[in-house]
């Protein structure tokens, strides 16, 4: 899958153009975004899609040396199951 990439989002389009998947992070402060948002079309569901978009957020994230708080309730899980990713959070 070929994710687009824009600033606080990752997201995929479908042939149509419609978003497909998606992972939003908008700014909540200085050097801090907030994953609010996670999406996969049901279409896409049981792939592991949404898991990539949380691994591609969490590098892109970390590249722009900010840390994250955490809204959305898979990406809760995702940190908890991903503890090597834990370092961008916010404490």
């Amino acid at each position: 899958m070929n994710f687009s990439y824009e600033p606080n989002r990752i997201f995929a389009t479908g042939t149509e153009g419609k978003v497909i998947a998606e992972v939003t992070f908008p700014n909540v402060g200085d050097n801090v975004v907030n994953i609010n948002h996670t999406f996969v079309d049901q279409s896409l569901r049981g792939q592991g899609i949404a898991s990539i978009l949380l691994d591609e957020a969490y590098k892109e994230i970390k590249k722009q040396n900010k840390k994250v708080t955490l809204t959305c309730s898979y990406a809760v899980k995702w940190f908890e199951q991903h503890s090597s990713c834990k370092d961008i959070l916010v404490r």
